[in-house]
């Protein structure tokens, strides 16, 4: 058997048993009853769209004047 050959199973089983312990830990992190729900964050949950303060004379797109037709464009 080569070096090689036995380096690539090292490395393999070295890999299963890191995912295997990484398994057990987040399963148990998993079972505490955490439900996902919490994220830890705290503080009161504002969803309002914040108000931005813009400099004289830049208006929002949604905010500029609407025409009701556009002007007929003579040829």
């Amino acid at each position: 058997m080569s070096s090689l050959m036995i380096n690539l199973f090292l490395a393999g089983f070295a890999y299963v048993i890191i995912i295997y312990f990484v398994a057990m830990m987040t399963k148990n992190s998993l079972k505490k009853g955490k439900n996902g729900r919490d994220d830890r964050d705290g503080g009161i949950e504002n969803k309002d769209i914040p108000k931005i303060d813009l400099p004289p004379g830049v208006i929002w797109p949604s905010d500029s004047p609407r025409k009701s037709k556009p002007d007929p464009v003579e040829i």
